[in-house]
């Protein structure tokens, strides 16, 4: 049921110009990463679902790559916005396409927008939804407050983790929020849609 629910969501994306593929694993999806992208310089956004996959170890070894998460944060998010390549995931995603992201420092969001050739984005079964309302639901009410928690952020929905409270705090990490249709113009996107749990 799962397979087809993310075939189908696969065949909308394809539909608004995305290069659209389904994989079973994050394994699976990582091989395929490491194959394709070559020699290259390679930017990855804050994502838990890049770093569960373990990608990043593989590219370093034929590629230039910047990651926050393991090298100097403010450096790297700099040379990460104008790679050849960037990797990142969503928020969420509703089986009609659309993807929807939130972000507090603002870097993954500009690099969805623009700036590089090509950008990949790996989604997990479980970050799908049936409509775009819906995603914008789960983004604010599920993956925010989990990720704040995850940086001991304190703020209302860190402490509790269970739904947004549009709170004004000083830690708060929702503070901008990007919904793509459609891939941006002129930069190439493709999104590896995988039937396993990954990231927030």
């Amino acid at each position: 049921m799962m397979t087809q629910i993310l075939n189908d969501t696969a065949r909308i994306l394809r539909s608004s110009g995305y290069t659209a593929t389904v994989f079973e694993t994050g394994r699976d999806a990582c091989e395929y990463l490491n194959a394709e992208i070559d020699g290259q310089t390679v930017g990855i956004g804050g994502s838990s679902t890049i770093h569960k996959i373990g990608i990043y170890e593989k590219l370093l070894t034929h590629n230039t790559v910047f990651w926050h998460w393991k090298q100097d944060a403010d450096l790297a998010r700099r040379e990460a916005m104008t790679t050849d390549v960037y990797l990142t995931s969503v928020n969420a995603i509703a089986r009609t396409g659309e993807m929807i992201s939130i972000d507090g420092v603002g870097n993954r969001l500009s690099s969805m927008l623009f700036g590089h050739k090509k950008i990949y984005f790996v989604i997990g079964r479980n970050k799908l939804t049936d409509t775009c309302e819906q995603a914008v639901w789960r983004a604010r009410n599920i993956a925010a407050p989990r990720r704040a928690r995850e940086l001991n952020r304190k703020t209302p929905c860190a402490i509790r983790c269970d739904m947004c409270y549009d709170c004004k705090s000083t830690d708060r990490i929702c503070r901008g929020m990007v919904t793509l249709w459609e891939p941006m113009s002129g930069m190439e996107a493709e999104v590896l849609l995988v039937n396993e749990e990954l990231g927030l």
